[in-house]
C-alpha cells in the first residue's frame, strides 16, 4: 500500500481550478506534503460549491478543467514526487435533472434502465420535492408551464428553469388535440420508443422539428397550459409526482442524503450500480493517476464491509482507503475493513484532552448555566435534539421504518406475539433511536455480528430503565427484527428494516448532536465540533495518552485531522476558545461587562429580549475565536470584512439551533434583532466595547497561539497521517462553512514559507508563520523516516515538577530511533497582562522523566540543532530556554 506521509486537502470550485492547483505543486512539495488530497472532482449539480452534488460519476467537472485540467495536475504531481488522493461519493449523486441517471428515472419512471441505480420505492410515483409550495397552489397561480425543450429533444413541464420531462407513454395525451404538422408523427415516436434508447429517441425528436416548426409548436402547448384541469391530468399521468419541498421530511419515495432531498441515495450494493458508478474512479486507479480514495459518508451504504471489501477487490493492494467515519469515544473501527483508518475527526476530540483545562471547563459550565437561568440537562437537550429530528425532519424515514416493522410483526402474531399496534411500535423505535449512543452498527442481509448484538443489548437494556419505556413486547419486537431472529418469511423484510434502521441513525446523530445541539449549548464552543462527544465526559493526558497508544495499535496509517471543510471552526480558533478554560472567571466577567456595554443594542419581542443572554455568549465567545489578531478595534475596512463573515455565521447558528427560527421555519423579526446586535458589535458607536474586549483578550490570543503550536506539533508527531487543510498550514480562525471553504492566499503562505521566522517573536506565533515552518521542517522529517511515524511505539513521558501540569511530553520509537516530543500547555497564566511568552524561569523546577529510554548517541533538537546529554532528566527550563517546545531526535 502506499502510504502517505502527510496530505493537504485542497477544495476545488471557488475559484480553485486543476490549472491553479498546478501552480501550487512546488509550494506543497517545499512544505513537505506527500499527498494531495483532492476534494470531488467529478461533475456535480449546476452552481455546486461543494462538488458532493455528483451528477455525472463518469465526468471529471469541466469547470474545473475537466479531463484535460486534471491530467496536467496528475502529470505535475508525479514530476515532483507527490500523490493523489481524490474525494469519491459512493452513497448519493444529485437528484438533479443535469444528472442524466436521474433525468431518466424522472422520464421513464420505473421502466427506466436506471431505475434500480437509486434507492427509489417504485410503488409510488417518485417524489420530486422542488416545488416552492402545494402542486394545486403552483398550477393555481399559472406557474407551470407545458414546452418543448429542444436541448433535450423532448417534451416537458416547465416551473420556472426546470423543465421535467413527461413520459412518452402520455404524448398522445399532451399532444393529441393539437394542430401541428408533426404532432401524429412525435406521438407515434413516442409509442414505439423504448427506455434503453433513449437517447437515440430524443435524436429522433430533434431531428423531426425545425426551428420554426419547434416555435410553432410552443406556442400551441402554451395555449393548452392555460387549461389547469389538463395540466394536472397530464401530470397526473407521469411516473412523477411534483411536490412541495416543505412535504419532503414526511413523503419522500427515495431515499436522501441526510435532510437533503437534492441528493438521492445510490444503490452500490448492487454490482452494475457499483461497476458503473465507479468506472472513471477505478480507471484513475488503474493508470496510476490516483493513488488513494476518501470514502465520503461510508455510513450512509446499505453495507460498507462489503462496500469496502469490493472496491479493495478493484483498486488492489496498494492504494490508500480512507473513510469518512464519526468514531464515538470508545468505538473501534470494524476489524474487518481493508482500509488505513479514518479521516481522523477523532484525533480532534483526542487533542482537546491536552489543551482543556478540567476545572476551569466546569466552571464555564457554571457560569453558562447561570447566565441562562437554569441548569443544563445535557441529557435531556439530548432526547430533544433526537426527537425533534424523529418527529420533523426524518418523519418519512421514522415512518417507513414502522410501517414495515409492524407487517413483520404481524406475520407473528400467530405464533405467540402479541398484536402491536402504531403507537406503541412508534413509541418503542423512537426510544431506540433517541438511546443509540454511536452512528450505527453493521448488520448484514441475516442480522448482526457479535459485537453489534452486545452494543444493541446494551441500548436495550438503557431504553427499558429509559424515563419513558417503551411498550416491552414493541421493544422485543424491534430486537428481534435487528438480530435476524424472525421467521423464513419475514427475512427479507426484516433485512430491508436492519439497512433503513442503520441508515437512519447516522444522520440523525448528526443533524440531532453537530447541526443542532452544538449549536443551542455553548458554554465552550471549541468542544462543538464534528466527532466530539455531547454528554460532559473528563478531560486529562490520561486520556489523550490512552487514545494514542490506541491509535497506534489500530489505525496508525488514518488521517490526523484538525480542520477540515467540515469542521464548525478552523483549529486556530478552536486552539484561542480552548484557553478560556484556563481563566474561565476572567471570561464570564468579561462577558458581564460586555453585555452591560451593548445592553442597548437589545430589542424586545413578543416572547423577550434578542439575543438572549446565552445567545449573547455565543455571539461574545464566536468573536474571540474569529477576531484577527492585528486588526485594530477602529479599522473601518478590517471590520467591514469581519462583519462579512460574522453575519452568515451568527444566521447559521440561529437557524441550526431550531428554536426561534430555523432553515425551514424562519422567524425573520427574531433573526433581525440578533444580526442587528451582532452587527453592532463592530459598528463606531461600540468602539469602547472593542478597546476593552481587545485589551483584555490579547493574551487569550497568544495563549492560543500558543495551543496551535501544540496542537500541530502533536498532529505531526503523534500516531496517524496528519492532515493540512488549505491554508491552515498559517493561522486558521475560520468559522463554519461557507467561511472555511473560502480559498487561501497563497502568494502569501508561499512568501512566508521563503522566509524563516523567529521564535522568540510573539508575531510569527500569531500569524501563524511558526506554526507553518513547524510543519515544513517536520513534514520533512516524516519522510526521512516514515516507518518511525507509521510504526513506531508512542511511549507516554511523565514530567515532575511544579509546573507538570503544564507540558505534555511523549515518545515515538522504532529500533534505535528514538523522538521526543515536549510542547506546552495552559500557559495563560505565565503571559498575562504582557504580550512575552513565558519566560525559561516558568518552567524552572520542572522536567521530563527518561528514565526508561536510552540515548547513548546524545540527543538533537530538529529546529535549532542545539544537542542534549541527558541523564535521568530533562529540565524544562533548559530544553525551552530558546523556545517553549521541543523536539528532539536521538538515537540508542
Amino acid at each position: 500500500m502506499t502510504i502517505p506521509t502527510s496530505t493537504y486537502r485542497i477544495q476545488f470550485r471557488n475559484g480553485m481550478t486543476f490549472d491553479k492547483a498546478v501552480e501550487l505543486v512546488p509550494y506543497l512539495r517545499d512544505l513537505g506534503i506527500s499527498h494531495l488530497y483532492a476534494s470531488p472532482v467529478f461533475t456535480a449539480a449546476k452552481g455546486s460549491t461543494h462538488g458532493y452534488d455528483v451528477a455525472d460519476c463518469n465526468e471529471i467537472e469541466p469547470e474545473i478543467g475537466g479531463r484535460e485540467g486534471f491530467d496536467r495536475l496528475s502529470a505535475a504531481l508525479k514530476e515532483a514526487g507527490l500523490g493523489l488522493i481524490i474525494d469519491i461519493v459512493p452513497n448519493h449523486m444529485a437528484s438533479a435533472l443535469e444528472n442524466p441517471w436521474w433525468r431518466s428515472i424522472v422520464e421513464w419512471g420505473k421502466d427506466s434502465r436506471y431505475s434500480h441505480f437509486f434507492d427509489v420505492n417504485w410503488m409510488r410515483r417518485l417524489t420530486l420535492p422542488f416545488l416552492g409550495d402545494d402542486f394545486q397552489q403552483v398550477l393555481d397561480a399559472g406557474d407551470f408551464t407545458l414546452l418543448y425543450d429542444a436541448e433535450q429533444g423532448c417534451l416537458a413541464l416547465g416551473y420556472f428553469e426546470s423543465h421535467y420531462p413527461i413520459a412518452p407513454a402520455t404524448y398522445a395525451l399532451a399532444l393529441g388535440s393539437i394542430d401541428h404538422p408533426q404532432a401524429d408523427a412525435l406521438i407515434a415516436l413516442a409509442r414505439d420508443a423504448k427506455p434503453e434508447e433513449e437517447d437515440a429517441f430524443h435524436q429522433s425528436v430533434r431531428s423531426l422539428l425545425s426551428a420554426e416548426q419547434a416555435e410553432r409548436l410552443n406556442a400551441s402547448l402554451a395555449q393548452l397550459a392555460s387549461d389547469k384541469t389538463f395540466l394536472a391530468s397530464l401530470h397526473e399521468a407521469q411516473p412523477y409526482r411534483l411536490m412541495s419541498w416543505r412535504d419532503a421530511p414526511r413523503d419522500l419515495s427515495y431515499r436522501r442524503f441526510f435532510e437533503i432531498t437534492g441528493l438521492a441515495g445510490l444503490r452500490v450494493e448492487d454490482e452494475e450500480v457499483f461497476l458503473e458508478s465507479h468506472r472513471l474512479t477505478l480507471e484513475l486507479v488503474k493508470n496510476g493517476q490516483v493513488d488513494g480514495l476518501r470514502i465520503d459518508h461510508v455510513d450512509g451504504l446499505a453495507d460498507p464491509g462489503r462496500y469496502l471489501a469490493r472496491l479493495r477487490d478493484e483498486v488492489g493492494p496498494k492504494c490508500t482507503l480512507l473513510v469518512e467515519k464519526i468514531l464515538a469515544h470508545g468505538e473501534s473501527l470494524p476489524a474487518k475493513w481493508p482500509i488505513s483508518g479514518t479521516t481522523g475527526y477523532e484525533f480532534i476530540s483526542s487533542v482537546s484532552d491536552v489543551l482543556i483545562e478540567p476545572s476551569g471547563l466546569e466552571t464555564m459550565r457554571r457560569s453558562y448555566a447561570e447566565l441562562a437561568g437554569q441548569p443544563i440537562d445535557v441529557e435531556q437537550e439530548i432526547r430533544k435534539a433526537k426527537g425533534l429530528m424523529a418527529d420533523v425532519n426524518f418523519e418519512g424515514e421514522f415512518r417507513t421504518l414502522v410501517t414495515t416493522g409492524l407487517e413483520i410483526a404481524q406475520t407473528h402474531q400467530g405464533q405467540g406475539s402479541a398484536a402491536l399496534d402504531d403507537a406503541a411500535f412508534s413509541h418503542a423505535l423512537r426510544e431506540l433511536l433517541i438511546a443509540f449512543p454511536i452512528y450505527r452498527t453493521y448488520g448484514h442481509a441475516i442480522g448482526l455480528e457479535p459485537a453489534d448484538r452486545q452494543r444493541l443489548s446494551e441500548v436495550l437494556t438503557k431504553v427499558r430503565d429509559g424515563k419513558e419505556p417503551p411498550d416491552a413486547e414493541a421493544l422485543s419486537m424491534i430486537a428481534r427484527i435487528l438480530i435476524g431472529d424472525v421467521d423464513q418469511t419475514s427475512e427479507a423484510r426484516a433485512a430491508v428494516f436492519r439497512t433503513r434502521f442503520q441508515q437512519l441513525t447516522g444522520p440523525l446523530m448528526a443533524k440531532s448532536i453537530e447541526d443542532t445541539l452544538f449549536f443551542r449549548l455553548n458554554p465552550v464552543l471549541a468542544l462543538n465540533e464534528v466527532g466530539a462527544e455531547p454528554l460532559p465526559r473528563s478531560f486529562s493526558l490520561q486520556n489523550f495518552h490512552a487514545d494514542m497508544k490506541l491509535r497506534q495499535a489500530q489505525q496508525p496509517e488514518g488521517l490526523s485531522a484538525s480542520t477540515t471543510h467540515d469542521t464548525k471552526r478552523g483549529e486556530d480558533a478552536r486552539a484561542r476558545l480552548y484557553a478560556l478554560t484556563e481563566q474561565p472567571d476572567s471570561f464570564a466577567a468579561a462577558i458581564s461587562d460586555w453585555r452591560e456595554k451593548n445592553a442597548v443594542g437589545l430589542v424586545q419581542l413578543n416572547d423577550g429580549a434578542a439575543p438572549e443572554p446565552e445567545v449573547e455568549w455565543l455571539l461574545l465567545q464566536a468573536l474571540v475565536g474569529v477576531w484577527p489578531h492585528d486588526l485594530d478595534p477602529g479599522h473601518a475596512e478590517g471590520l467591514r470584512a469581519l462583519e462579512e463573515r460574522f453575519l452568515p455565521y451568527v444566521e447559521k447558528s440561529l437557524r441550526e439551533a431550531k428554536l426561534k427560527t430555523s432553515w425551514n421555519n424562519q422567524n425573520a423579526g427574531y433573526e433581525k434583532a440578533v444580526l442587528a446586535y451582532a452587527s453592532r458589535l463592530l459598528a463606531p458607536e461600540t468602539l469602547a466595547f472593542r478597546e476593552d474586549f481587545l485589551n483584555r483578550m490579547r493574551p487569550v490570543m497568544l495563549a492560543g497561539a500558543v495551543n496551535s503550536v501544540t496542537q500541530t506539533l502533536i498532529k505531526l508527531t503523534a500516531p496517524g497521517v496528519p492532515d493540512i487543510y488549505q491554508g491552515s498550514e498559517t493561522m486558521d480562525l475560520s468559522l463554519v462553512d461557507p467561511d472555511n471553504r473560502r480559498m487561501p492566499d497563497y502568494d502569501r503562505l508561499q512568501d512566508m514559507l521563503d522566509h524563516t521566522p523567529d521564535a522568540a517573536d510573539t508575531e510569527t506565533w500569531l500569524t501563524g508563520h511558526l506554526k507553518q515552518h513547524l510543519i515544513a521542517t517536520l513534514l520533512k522529517l516524516r519522510q526521512q523516516n516514515p516507518d518511525l511515524f507509521w510504526h513506531g511505539d508512542y511511549t507516554p513521558l511523565t514530567i515532575a515538577g511544579e509546573k507538570r501540569d503544564h507540558a505534555v511530553a511523549f515518545a515515538r520509537k522504532l529500533g534505535k530511533q528514538t523522538l521526543l516530543v515536549i510542547a506546552p500547555r495552559f500557559v495563560l497564566a505565565g503571559i498575562q497582562g504582557m504580550n512575552a511568552l513565558p519566560s525559561a524561569e516558568f518552567w524552572y523546577g520542572t522536567g521530563v522523566s527518561l528514565r526508561d529510554l536510552r540515548f547513548d548517541g546524545g540527543l538533537e533538537d530538529v529546529f535549532s540543532g542545539r544537542g542534549f546529554e541527558p541523564g535521568e532528566r530533562l529540565m524544562l527550563d533548559d530544553v525551552f530556554s530558546e523556545r517553549p517546545y521541543a523536539v528532539l531526535l536521538g538515537k540508542a
